[in-house]
């Protein structure tokens, strides 16, 4: 069989958008891409470019690697492919919230699917990237694009993609640290309030319906969170002042960016105002000691793709 090999791009993802804990998701369009090849000899070669540079195994441990023999194994090629070249050109932050390991597995998975002549579809590429990660809400925006709801009953997923009728930007604060999410996950209660429950389904449900009707009055009053930001806000100094700073300076909601440390602030494309709110929230940082980078972003409305030798040119 020799080798094979092919390019793939995966968006970056924001999880949870405030009220939607572990269901809420949506792509952005910062991009890793994933250049594989498989061999039938065993062994590994990486390259990491970009963001995670000498940070990531670069051996068995890497998660596109464990993504990528998931995969196989499952489809019962395993034994044909036993070594590989991954070569990965990564733009997504490293564990600051924006998906970083997300898009790891989906490349890995979406890369060995195509090579092995596309068995599995896209939703059975989730079910696979959700038993590697442990939750659907960065993967499946991942996959799919847009904005996604998703749910989960045992070990099986379902997800809902759509796109908004508002057209949105995302104006996200990097912090200049890491914070991984199993830090993050461990300061959470193990049980809520009533209350609580029931302010954030609301909000959640509210979300979706805004987006999908394109009501800007209703998308401001969707964004506020009970069930984790209130708990991780101990872990990003000055996470609540930087909300403060970029709504003043005309977001129409803003959010912590799955586990954190970044924050997303939404505003409306036509409103012109990503300057002011970047300048807002990095000011607005810089006062507790934490430097960021902002980052301008759009919906990525794809997912996970192949990228054709005349787009990787």
């Amino acid at each position: 069989m020799g080798e094979r090999s092919i390019t793939v791009r995966v968006p970056g993802t924001s999880a949870n958008l405030g009220a939607g804990f572990d269901t809420l998701g949506l792509a952005c369009n910062i991009y890793n891409e994933l250049d594989l090849t498989l061999r039938e000899e065993p062994g590994l070669e990486f390259l990491v470019e970009g963001e995670g540079a000498g940070r990531i195994p670069e051996d068995a441990r890497n998660i596109v690697w464990r993504s990528i023999r998931l995969l196989l194994e499952r489809a019962k090629r395993g034994e044909e492919f036993r070594g590989a070249r991954i070569h990965m050109k990564n733009h997504v932050p490293l564990s600051r919230g924006l998906g970083s390991s997300a898009a790891a597995i989906v490349a890995g998975l979406k890369a060995a699917n195509v090579i092995i002549g596309n068995k599995y579809n896209r939703r059975e590429l989730l079910q696979m990237a959700t038993e590697i990660e442990g939750h659907p809400d960065n993967v499946a925006p991942a996959i799919f694009g847009g904005f996604t709801v998703s749910t989960t009953k045992g070990h099986h997923v379902e997800s809902f993609s759509f796109l908004p009728k508002l057209c949105l930007r995302f104006v996200v604060a990097v912090p200049d640290f890491y914070l991984p999410t199993k830090k993050a996950r461990e300061v959470l209660p193990q049980t809520v309030s009533m209350a609580d429950a029931i302010f954030n389904i609301g909000r959640a449900s509210m979300l979706v319906a805004a987006l999908m009707k394109g009501s800007e009055h209703f998308l401001k009053r969707s964004f506020d969170d009970a069930l984790h930001q209130p708990y991780r806000a101990a872990l990003i100094p000055g996470m609540f002042d930087v909300f403060r700073a970029a709504r003043a300076a005309g977001a129409l909601g803003t959010v912590l960016s799955g586990a954190g440390p970044c924050l997303i602030a939404f505003t409306l494309e036509r409103a012109g105002k990503e300057e002011a709110i970047g300048a807002a929230m990095r000011e607005a940082f810089h006062r507790h000691g934490v430097e960021a980078e902002i980052k301008q972003l759009a919906l990525d409305t794809r997912g996970a793709h192949i990228v054709n030798h005349a787009e990787h040119a």
